[in-house]
C-alpha cells in the first residue's frame, strides 16, 4: 500500500474521531466480519459474482487491517515477510509444489 493511501485512511479515521473505537479486539472483529462478507461475494458460485462488489469487501479488509497495523505499531512488510520465512519453512518446494496438504501432511 502507498503512503498516499495509507495517509488517506488515516486521515478518514482521524477526521471521524473513530480512533477511540479502534481497540485491537474492535479491528479484528471488524476484519472477520468484512471477510465473511468478502466470502458472501462467493457463496452460490465462484464463478458468477459481482467484482465490483468483491473490490469493495476486499478494500474494508485491507482497511481494517491498516488500521490494527497502526494501532499495534506494526510495519506490514516486516511481518508479512516474517510470516513468509515462516510458510518456506513449513512448506518446501520439493515437498509442497502441486500440493494442497497442510505441512504437517507433507
Amino acid at each position: 500500500m502507498n503512503q498516499q493511501t495509507i495517509d488517506r485512511i488515516r486521515k478518514f479515521t482521524e477526521d471521524r474521531d473513530w480512533d477511540q473505537y479502534h481497540s485491537p479486539e474492535n479491528l479484528a472483529k471488524s476484519i472477520v466480519i468484512e471477510a465473511a462478507e468478502l466470502l458472501e461475494c462467493f457463496q452460490w458460485s465462484d464463478e458468477e459474482y459481482d467484482l465490483q462488489h468483491v473490490k469493495e469487501e476486499l478494500a474494508d479488509v485491507l482497511v481494517y487491517s491498516r488500521n490494527l497495523l497502526d494501532r499495534l505499531g506494526l510495519d506490514e512488510d516486516e511481518i508479512v515477510n516474517m510470516k513468509m520465512e515462516q510458510n518456506e519453512k513449513k512448506y518446501p518446494v520439493e515437498k509442497a509444489k502441486g500440493s494442497s496438504a497442510k505441512y504437517d501432511q507433507l
